[in-house]
C-alpha cells in the first residue's frame, strides 16, 4: 500500500534534526513529501524560495522525497495532494501542548486528517531552529546543527545582515 506522508514546517533553517525525521520518515513512508510554510507569522530569516532550494540540495539523494512550499491552511494543501497524513516532530513535552492543539484545530477543519508523531533521535532533542539562529548570530559554531550544505548559506546570512544588507 502506498502512504504519502507531509512533512510541514518553516525549517528556517533545515536542522539535523529535521533531517533525522526526513530520512526516518523514509522508512515508513512511500512518498515524504517536505512542504515549506511559505507565508508564516515568524518572519523566518530565508526566504520560502531559499529554504526550498536548501532543503533539495540535502535530501537531493533521497529518491522519496519532495521538497514544495506551499501557502495557506496546511488542510488545503493537503487536500490538493490527496493526502491525510502529516507528520511532525516532538522533541520535548514542551513541544506536546502546541502540537496538540495544532494537531485538534486541523481534525475540525478536515476530519480526515491524520497525524502521525516522531521523536528525533536523542542527539537532535535539544536543536531547534530558533536556537541555531541565534548561535548563528552571535558568530557561534552551528557546524553540528545542520547539514553542512546549510551552514555557509546561514553564515552568509548573518554576514549580509551584519553589514546592513
Amino acid at each position: 500500500m502506498k502512504t504519502l506522508a507531509i512533512y510541514p514546517g518553516t525549517f528556517d533553517p533545515l536542522t539535523t534534526g529535521h533531517l533525522d525525521l526526513i530520512h526516518r520518515a523514509c522508512g515508513l513512508f512511500s512518498e515524504v513529501i517536505v512542504a515549506v510554510a511559505g507565508s508564516t507569522a515568524k518572519k523566518p530569516l530565508f526566504t520560502a524560495a531559499e529554504r526550498v532550494a536548501m532543503i533539495k540540495q540535502v535530501t537531493r539523494n533521497l529518491p522519496k522525497v519532495e521538497v514544495v512550499s506551499f501557502s495557506g491552511l496546511l488542510v488545503d494543501f493537503m487536500r490538493s495532494r490527496h493526502a491525510h497524513l502529516a507528520l511532525r516532530g516532538l522533541r520535548a513535552i514542551s513541544d506536546f501542548e502546541y502540537e496538540f492543539q495544532l494537531a485538534q484545530m486541523n481534525r475540525k477543519l478536515d476530519p480526515e486528517f491524520e497525524i502521525v508523531y516522531m521523536m528525533p533521535d536523542e542527539r537532535y532533542t535539544y536543536i531547534s531552529s530558533s536556537l541555531v539562529k541565534q548561535v548563528a548570530s552571535l558568530g557561534g559554531d552551528v557546524s553540528a546543527f545542520v547539514p553542512k550544505e546549510i551552514r555557509p548559506k546561514l553564515t552568509a546570512k548573518f554576514k549580509r545582515q551584519s553589514r546592513g544588507a
